[in-house]
């Protein structure tokens, strides 16, 4: 009897060993399928988000592609700027003001639009030569350009602005061989002060008041 309960004990425990180890390996397959499955969802997640990163790629390569190409048409733009003026019958509305501190250098002509100035002092008057017409200021007397009309264009053909102008210099007095006026251009538009500068020469030292 007792062989036979240690043999019929052996057998269960072999019985029992045997269903660990298949429930063992039932439970690696379970893990390895569901490692599997895991990395085959990610890859489909991966798949799906990449044409989402291409389109994004390509949309921002477009919008930097398109911001370079008005860039340089800017710049195009105001390199291409030019100035035309002429004369024009007086008399027009000319509502918008805008003042500015020049000075120029005695003894130099100097261009404004179409127009000729020089100025040259003695004790405390001012010469003043505009278009040969010479008058004699003292501080604090003015005199007018006459009025003209600008056109400014860019590409050499497209009109930015048309607008007459007429241009007042109150006297202020010189120094350093400079005579300082206080200069009001008035203006049938309104310009914005980056193409009213187009107007004024770099030798005036033109500064907004």
């Amino acid at each position: 009897m007792v062989d036979i309960s240690s043999r019929d004990d052996e057998k269960r425990v072999e019985i029992a060993r045997e269903k660990g180890r298949q429930d063992e390996q039932n439970s690696q397959k379970d893990r390895a399928l569901a490692t599997e499955k895991g990395r085959k969802l990610g890859q489909q997640e991966e798949r799906a988000r990449d044409p989402q990163k291409a389109g994004w790629g390509t949309k921002t390569k477009i919008i930097v592609s398109v911001i370079g190409i008005i860039l340089i048409i800017a710049v195009i733009g105001i390199l291409t700027l030019s100035v035309s003026v002429t004369n024009v019958a007086p008399g027009n509305a000319l509502p918008y003001t805008t003042g500015y501190s020049v000075s120029f250098p005695e003894g130099q002509t100097i261009a404004i639009g179409n127009t000729q100035i020089s100025v040259l002092s003695n004790q405390n008057e001012l010469f003043s030569n505009i278009d040969g017409d010479q008058q004699k200021l003292v501080e604090g007397e003015s005199r007018a350009i006459a009025e003209r009309r600008a056109l400014i264009t860019t590409f050499g053909a497209v009109t930015v602005v048309d607008t007459n102008f007429q241009i007042d210099l109150t006297y202020k007095g010189d120094r350093d061989n400079r005579a300082y006026f206080d200069m009001a251009v008035h203006t049938s538009k309104q310009v914005p002060d980056y193409l009213l500068n187009q107007l004024l020469p770099p030798a005036i030292d033109a500064r907004p008041m």
